[in-house]
């Protein structure tokens, strides 16, 4: 499946994926520091990862760090 910069992802995780993915991600918003507490998290990290390499071809496409770079500009706040 090819996505360009404008289409949705649809990523689906298992409920236990959802919790501990949750979990991190709310910790990260109180603290500001992204620390694996247990392995669950890192595994739930790389699964991610794995979804979104299936996702996308953007990676492998030479101009990947010029569209890395458009995302973040158009996802930063404005402030």
């Amino acid at each position: 499946m090819t996505n360009t910069l404008n289409d949705d992802v649809t990523v689906t995780l298992t409920s236990d994926e959802a919790v501990v993915l949750f979990e991190f991600l709310r910790r990260f918003s109180d603290t500001d520091k992204l620390t694996i507490e247990d392995q669950a998290e890192e595994r739930v990290l790389w699964n991610l990862c794995c979804i979104f390499e299936k996702a996308s071809v953007l990676p492998l496409e030479a101009n990947y760090p010029q569209a890395l770079l458009s995302a973040r500009d158009r996802l930063r706040d404005e402030n």
